[in-house]
């Protein structure tokens, strides 16, 4: 009897997951493993981590006068791309097709009028940031996934107090999850001295919220509305290289200056209204600017938040277009299928595409779920690199040389669906050719897999892929 009743409740609680997630086979398959484990845990973590972010319910009380407010004033002082014809890459020309799906993404227009700078080292992207919040005469936004109190943590923290003593607006937004070790002592001297300080879904109301699943995997740093960064990298000594079990830490940053700054602007406080629930759509975030360079950027933000999968659309649809290339770096590496498809097909249409993974990773389950795709990639002429000078957290895209992105999304599924995450798409040519400079770096730096090699890894290797390839949708 007993036996028919567990029977019974593991058929019911099947059968709701698979209702539930009928328009994503391999999420629900994922969940079924785990339900098939722990029939009764499974479920009550199946609970409180798998319901779908409700994107009505903190937009509710936007007005949306403000919001068109804001958009006309940036389409009125932003340098808008409006036709192909206007892009400065002459390949363009012959990819129609891709500007008219990446400048139709709401909100998320080609700007005009930017100079950016690729940093590729911690010390020289953090000096960038801390010099550039010492310049600040009106306001500082912060918005990190990690935030470590270690001794680069503390050098921020103590730039942005002093800011603050000095009348400055100072704002810091820091990610529930990433940041939970941020003792309350560190918080307080921050709210102590005017800085103003806000977790992303705390861990204790996203539980309640069943809003566990979702982070906000976003790196700003905002000053005076001019100055901006974005990239791989959080806040933290390991990024500096100074934790021995990860050595050299390998990251890709950018400094930003015009238009693309305004977009920037408005992600961060579209995150911190979801965060305090204080409005900020306010003209003064949106100042003229004084940059006269003419380079190409567009700003993409992708999130549970939002209609459209933006960030996931861009790599596909750059992946389809490419004649030539496609380079990627990407410390978790677990495509859906939609990119797997596109990154095979491009190279049997041979195309050139590499993708550089860790050779020592942060993660064991990720990296098993990662090369569990190798293999299969390396069959049709991928070729893949494992990076050994240390740890290679850089997520880079490059696409012929018609554009390349630097930004917080990992080539996985979770940056595509379920986190809070931000790119820059960059379409000038030296500013690719940089990129593509560091790529050649890192591939020096690392070892090709070998098709051969990697088929003769032990059984258990490849029974640890399989097991965490089918749960890869939740990783």
């Amino acid at each position: 009897m007993w036996l028919i009743i567990i029977l019974f409740v593991f058929i019911v609680q099947v059968a709701i997951v698979l209702i539930i997630e009928y328009r994503n086979p391999a999420k629900a398959l994922a969940w079924i493993l785990i339900l098939f484990c722990c029939p009764l845990v499974g479920f009550i973590v199946y609970y409180f981590v798998a319901k779908e972010y409700n994107i009505h319910k903190k937009t509710r009380s936007v007005k949306a006068s403000q919001v068109q407010d804001i958009r006309d004033h940036l389409w009125q002082v932003a340098n808008i791309v409006e036709s192909v014809e206007d892009m400065k890459n002459s390949d363009f020309i012959y990819n129609k097709r891709l500007f008219d799906y990446i400048s139709q993404i709401p909100g998320s227009p080609i700007t005009g009028s930017n100079k950016s700078q690729i940093l590729t080292d911690g010390q020289i992207a953090y000096h960038a940031m801390l010099e550039a919040m010492e310049s600040a005469e009106n306001h500082i936004n912060v918005e990190f996934y990690i935030f470590r109190p270690d001794m680069i943590g503390t050098e921020f923290q103590d730039v942005m107090i002093r800011k603050s003593q000095e009348g400055i607006k100072v704002r810091v937004l820091c990610d529930g999850i990433g940041s939970y070790h941020l003792k309350r002592s560190f918080i307080q001297r921050f709210k102590e001295t005017g800085v103003e300080f806000h977790f992303f879904l705390p861990p204790i109301i996203a539980m309640v919220d069943r809003r566990i699943n979702y982070r906000n995997h976003r790196k700003i740093v905002i000053v005076d509305g001019k100055k901006g960064f974005a990239g791989g990298l959080n806040v933290g000594d390991d990024y500096l290289g100074l934790y021995p079990k990860v050595g050299f830490w390998r990251d890709t940053h950018l400094q930003l200056e015009g238009d693309a700054v305004y977009f920037l602007q408005t992600i961060f406080l579209h995150d911190w209204r979801l965060a305090s629930n204080e409005h900020l759509m306010d003209l003064s975030f949106f100042p003229e600017h004084q940059c006269r360079e003419d380079q190409q950027v567009q700003i993409l933000s992708s999130g549970p938040d939002q209609i459209r999968d933006a960030l996931q659309e861009m790599c596909f649809t750059a992946i389809a277009i490419a004649k030539e290339r496609i380079w990627i770096t990407s410390p978790y590496f677990i495509p859906d299928p939609g990119i797997n498809e596109g990154l095979k097909t491009a190279a049997l249409s041979g195309v050139d595409v590499r993708i550089i993974i860790p050779w020592k990773p942060d993660s064991l389950w990720v990296h098993l779920a990662t090369l569990s795709y190798v293999e299969e990639l390396l069959e049709v002429g991928v070729q893949f690199y494992q990076y050994r000078k240390g740890f290679i957290h850089a997520k880079i895209i490059i696409a012929d040389e018609i554009l390349a992105s630097v930004g917080t999304a990992n080539m996985d599924m979770r940056s595509f669906f379920s986190n809070f995450e931000l790119t820059a798409v960059l379409f000038d040519l030296a500013t690719i050719q940089r990129i593509e400079k560091d790529f050649e770096e890192d591939m020096q730096n690392s070892t090709e897999m070998q098709l051969s090699t990697f088929k003769s890894r032990p059984l258990l290797q490849k029974g640890g892929e399989v097991f965490c390839r089918i749960l890869s949708p939740l990783l």
